[in-house]
């Protein structure tokens, strides 16, 4: 089984293409990267090119994040080849929209696929949104639905409806040992996909802290993968990413890693 790391999701570097990004985490010593598909961004999806640069700058890619409409059993056989060619470790898909109307891929065939590859097909939780007002956006999204397609999820921390009561600490008791990835963030006020505020620099409105001192203290061996908004980090001034990426990556070693 692998061990704790911190990755960066290619999300969070929106706008620069995938050298430039695995340069920036080359530069700030991440431990690997998420990649975050897109149907337009070709280059993720040409995996010599992705091996290849993941080669030549020593930078592992651990985990791969899927969020597409339309999804069926051709795609996902098609990520998996991928994943499989670059040594990936976690796919992490979603549920299905609401206009997909096949959705065998997601509560039969996934299953199959990590029987078959022993590659770890994981189910993240995402945002509740409902199409006029009554429509769930995403089928099957409730954290027990999730858990019990593969038994394998990634948490999205941002993806927690306070409103019904719950909270990422519940949360992450709730899904158990089922969690391969974290999707790792703050929020304030009406913002999401923050950086994490330390003490002193203000309100959050996620209790993070306690968040990875209960997570070291039940001994989770999966990822934890930094994913905020590109504008959290700066892109397009090269120093400030750099020491953005480097802060964020000292809130996990101060708040998971030195936590004893």
């Amino acid at each position: 089984m692998y061990r704790v790391v911190l990755l960066l999701s290619t999300s969070s570097l929106n706008g620069y293409g995938i050298h430039r990004i695995f340069s920036f985490a080359k530069k700030a010593k991440y431990d690997g990267l998420d990649l975050f598909f897109t149907s337009t961004n070709h280059d993720l999806w040409d995996k010599e090119y992705i091996k290849e640069l993941s080669d030549t700058f020593k930078v592992p890619v651990l985990s791969m994040t899927i969020s597409l409409k339309w999804m069926n059993e051709k795609k996902v056989d098609q990520i998996i080849d991928i994943a499989k060619f670059v040594w990936v470790q976690v796919i992490t898909f979603s549920p299905p929209h609401f206009s997909d109307k096949n959705i065998t891929w997601f509560n039969k065939y996934l299953l199959k696929v990590k029987r078959d590859t022993h590659l770890s097909v994981a189910i993240q939780n995402v945002e509740s949104k409902f199409i006029f007002f009554i429509i769930p956006e995403y089928k099957n999204a409730t954290l027990s639905e999730i858990k019990r397609i593969t038994w394998d999820t990634t948490l999205n921390l941002l993806g927690i409806d306070s409103s019904s009561g719950m909270d990422i600490l519940k949360a992450q008791k709730h899904l158990g040992n089922s969690v391969k990835n974290v999707f790792f963030a703050d929020k304030r006020w009406s913002k999401i996909w923050l950086l994490p505020w330390g003490a002193g620099w203000g309100i959050s409105y996620l209790p993070l802290e306690s968040f990875f001192m209960k997570l070291k203290a039940g001994g989770y061996n999966g990822f934890i993968t930094l994913k905020v908004r590109p504008s959290e980090l700066w892109v397009g001034n090269e120093e400030r990413v750099l020491q953005n990426l480097e802060f964020a990556k000292n809130y996990y070693i101060k708040h998971y890693l030195s936590f004893k």
